[in-house]
């Protein structure tokens, strides 16, 4: 099946079956409340850096999709959003368009509505040990004029896949000569398995910008896969690390920003991401089902967002993002077991 077909197929799966498996983890964490803030609710500012750019809060839309003509509309409205709201916007795999210079546009018209957006391109890693290059990676920066790239690490679908790339061997080594002959930041990217300590070292020391966990508990596409008759898919639905446990194993291993993906739903989850060491949330699944609308309602998503992520550090006492940063929390449940095993929680 063609790389366009497939995406079309992911599109449809994700917005009409049930595709999210696990736990994010967040549900074992929990704020400390602050009866007596001193802080005033409006003034809670939720600006911050993200790879050197300020935006307006900490979250970004996370890469969902692209590479088929019914894909275009999807980024035209999530770009429209990211524009008005100022912040980033990945966009899903250009490998469609790397193949196939016609589906350009499906990607392309995101900086067209978008023109201030931190915009992310995106490619999967595997690619580059099977024969992509650095110019590879710089068609796909310049198709949008991206501010940053993410290079995918999909293993788990990969494997749940009829036709997926299987051959991770040289991905590391190619991951470190992407960021050495890049000019953009180099975002590295779970998609929904997560990434451990162990892996974030490596990834450091390749050279990456930014680590984005992309952990479990939001949309498995081992699931996803099952829907297009790979039945492995549906035995590997919760495999990986919750995204949760994958912040705190990233972000006290590195010393690069970590971004939190994977079973993000509301603001109240991003300022927990955020006290567990998260320098952003990215969303995806949620929003797919309003960018099929439009804009406007992408934007009042997020909108909602924002207000649950300033309620969340207004009631810890947090006048901005890096005082949330420090907000006092407590880790129970599996999470602390988890982090407790690992030897990362005493």
């Amino acid at each position: 099946m063609s790389t366009d077909r497939r995406k079309l197929d992911h599109i449809r799966i994700c917005l009409s079956e049930e595709v999210e498996a696990g736990a994010s983890g967040f549900e074992d964490v929990v704020l400390i409340h602050s009866a007596l803030p001193e802080v005033d609710l409006e003034k809670v500012r939720l600006e911050t850096r993200f790879l050197g750019r300020r935006i307006a809060m900490p979250v970004f839309i996370a890469a969902m999709t692209g590479g088929h003509e019914e894909a275009r509309k999807i980024n035209e409205n999530l770009a429209l959003a990211a524009q008005e709201l100022d912040i980033p916007l990945g966009v899903g795999s250009q490998r469609a368009a790397i193949e196939d210079e016609r589906l350009a546009d499906t990607f392309s018209v995101a900086r067209k509505v978008a023109p201030e957006a931190y915009l992310i391109a995106n490619l999967g890693a595997v690619q580059f040990s099977k024969g992509y290059s650095v110019k590879h990676a710089e068609k796909a920066i310049d198709m949008i004029s991206a501010d940053a790239i993410a290079l995918h690490l999909n293993p788990l679908q990969e494997a749940c896949q009829k036709e997926g790339d299987t051959s991770f061997e040289g991905a590391g080594e190619a991951i470190a000569e992407l960021c050495e002959a890049l000019d953009v930041p180099v975002i590295v990217k779970e998609t929904g398995a997560g990434i451990a300590a162990e892996e974030a070292a490596l990834l450091q020391e390749a050279g990456v910008s930014a680590i984005d966990v992309g952990g479990a508990g939001g949309t498995s596409f081992a699931l996803v896969e099952s829907y297009r008759g790979g039945e492995l898919g549906r035995r590997f639905a919760s495999w990986g690390i919750p995204t949760a446990v994958s912040v705190v194993e990233c972000s006290t291993s590195v010393d690069v920003p970590v971004f939190a993906t994977g079973g993000v739903r509301s603001g109240v989850d991003v300022a927990k991401a955020i006290a567990l060491g998260a320098s952003a949330c990215g969303i995806a699944l949620p929003l797919l089902r309003h960018a099929v609308r439009d804009s406007e309602s992408v934007v009042r998503a997020l909108r909602r967002v924002e207000c649950e992520l300033r309620v969340a550090a207004f009631l810890t006492g947090s006048r901005s993002v890096e005082e949330l940063s420090r907000a006092r929390h407590v880790i129970l449940g599996r999470t602390r077991e988890w982090l407790e095993a690992r030897g990362i929680l005493r």
